[in-house]
């Protein structure tokens, strides 16, 4: 396990309170080279990484790439896996980064039984609807309906489904 430095940790742990783990702004006197520096070796180590900035949402920018478009920086997982946060937590907040407004809001809120449901479908063997019912005490109904509402178009998670003889239909967070 790579042991980070404080201004890595800092930037992680910041990144982490941000809606799709937007590791920008930096923190306070980290400029220049030594942003460079910090931020170039946490891309090689996988913690952080570049992506396409959204403008229309005005992220802050890394740098420029022309024309009118720039890149911004992003915790993966795997970097937020490196200060201890939860990976369906991790996962949850990166699908949010074009989400809407209120439904990022929704979405951080621990504890609710959509983050309940969330959990219980990254699990291993998935969840059939009778066990998110009897886990959430929402009607079938519902239950269908956060799952293609909520989760699918909303947070643009990946839920699949499929029919095992043993247990019925059976529903999964797919890591695609």
């Amino acid at each position: 396990m790579t042991k980070l430095t404080d201004t890595q940790t800092l930037i992680l742990t910041r990144a982490s309170a941000r809606p799709g783990n937007l590791a920008l702004p930096l923190p306070e006197g980290l400029r220049g080279a030594a942003a460079k520096m910090a931020i170039g070796r946490m891309i090689k180590l996988g913690f952080i990484e570049e992506v396409e900035a959204n403008l229309r949402r005005n992220e802050p920018l890394w740098r420029e790439t022309g024309d009118g478009y720039g890149t911004t920086l992003i915790a993966t997982e795997a970097g937020l896996d490196a200060i201890g946060i939860d990976p369906v937590v991790a996962k949850t907040m990166a699908a949010l980064r074009d989400a809407k407004p209120e439904v990022i809001a929704a979405a951080q809120r621990p504890g609710t039984k959509q983050a309940q449901l969330i959990a219980m479908l990254q699990e291993q063997e998935g969840a059939t609807i009778a066990e998110i019912a009897e886990a959430t005490g929402w009607q079938a109904h519902s239950i269908r309906g956060a799952i293609s509402r909520s989760l699918k178009k909303k947070l643009g998670l990946n839920v699949t489904s499929e029919k095992l003889a043993e247990r019925g239909r059976v529903y999964k967070l797919s890591s695609s």
